[in-house]
């Protein structure tokens, strides 16, 4: 079973998140930044791109082998499927037609959705954004292993096991630790998706929606793009809850890597991210990050240190929210 891992719980704090402080500082001494904000309009045409290689790419494989087929999901179907997961992050925080026009962006996010074969653009905007303004709340934050994670996956074999099927985690946390009812524009989602399904599945077969589906899964456990789940907030050093990767991985996913600028900026497209280190340098240079998302994945499954409890945990804000909401009052922005 290997090493067990030396943390018995998460590491808990009593200060802010650091990104709203760090973002206030920075644009006072360097306003330029706002320039950077705002839509890229080429993400749409990206996400277009990637969406009808992958359509394709599931009609070519309908006759094959399932053995090639999985090869074929994992390397290359899996990697684009990844990409678009994350064309999807863009978008739930409107990068694709600005905040003026959200349905437009939901839309899109309906349709990058397609070829990953399991709903879930709207869901994920619902928590991630919540994982933006409360990081490390104990409710609110569905970004962080629940405690039964926590306490299952406590060996090299097991976390080897937890890092295998982290999509299904990822995927199912929220709605077990933090369920929600479905919204219209969820339900629109799911329908869409469905019926998206049931069309490969009726005209190609079920070789050419095991390419999708299983590619999304695959490259979201296992595989060198799914290294950003861990190395975006697990503490591999004390003191730092948020950590940037600079990769060459970052072409592949929409710069996500870019992860301090990210939380400090979310209005700022990836595709724009690295001008800010440039811009103020002396405020990303010295922090710890990673330069290889392999690395954080084996260093995940091996080092002693590090496990599901290795997060940043605060006491919830939850009873403040819901006050908030029972107002009608809340000082919150995407």
């Amino acid at each position: 079973m290997g090493a067990r891992i030396s943390r018995g719980d998460y590491e808990w704090v009593y200060t802010d998140e650091p990104h709203a402080s760090r973002r206030k500082e920075i644009l006072a001494k360097y306003p330029e930044i706002k320039k950077l904000m705002g839509p890229d309009p080429r993400l749409k045409y990206i996400v277009t791109l990637m969406v009808i290689t992958q359509v394709l790419s599931a009609y070519f494989v309908r006759n094959q082998s399932w053995t090639t087929i999985i090869i074929l999901a994992y390397i290359f179907g899996g990697t684009i499927n990844h990409s678009l997961s994350l064309a999807i992050h863009e978008i739930a925080h409107n990068i694709a037609f600005g905040h003026g026009n959200p349905l437009a962006n939901r839309f899109l996010g309906f349709f990058a959705n397609l070829p990953i074969g399991v709903p879930m653009s709207v869901a994920f905007r619902k928590y991630h954004l919540e994982h933006h303004r409360y990081q490390g709340d104990e409710i609110l934050d569905q970004d962080i292993p629940s405690t039964l994670e926590a306490k299952l996956f406590t060996r090299t074999f097991t976390k080897f096991c937890w890092v295998l099927l982290q999509p299904w985690f990822y995927s199912l946390r929220p709605l077990l630790c933090h369920p929600k009812p479905i919204n219209t524009l969820e339900f629109i989602n799911i329908v869409i998706q469905v019926v998206f399904d049931g069309a490969i599945l009726y005209f190609w077969g079920i070789k050419s929606l095991g390419y999708l589906v299983s590619g999304s899964f695959m490259a979201m456990g296992l595989h060198p793009l799914a290294g950003h789940f861990i190395s975006e907030h697990y503490l591999f050093v004390k003191g730092y809850e948020t950590y940037s990767y600079y990769g060459p991985l970052n072409w592949l996913t929409f710069n996500v890597g870019y992860h301090n600028e990210h939380h400090d900026f979310p209005s700022v497209p990836g595709s724009r991210l690295s001008q800010i280190k440039k811009i103020a340098p002396e405020y990303y240079d010295n922090l710890p990050h990673h330069t290889s998302w392999v690395k954080v994945i084996w260093d995940f499954i091996f080092d002693p240190k590090l496990g599901p409890y290795s997060r940043v945990r605060r006491h919830t804000v939850a009873k403040t929210v819901k006050k908030q909401a029972v107002n009608g009052k809340s000082d919150h922005t995407d």
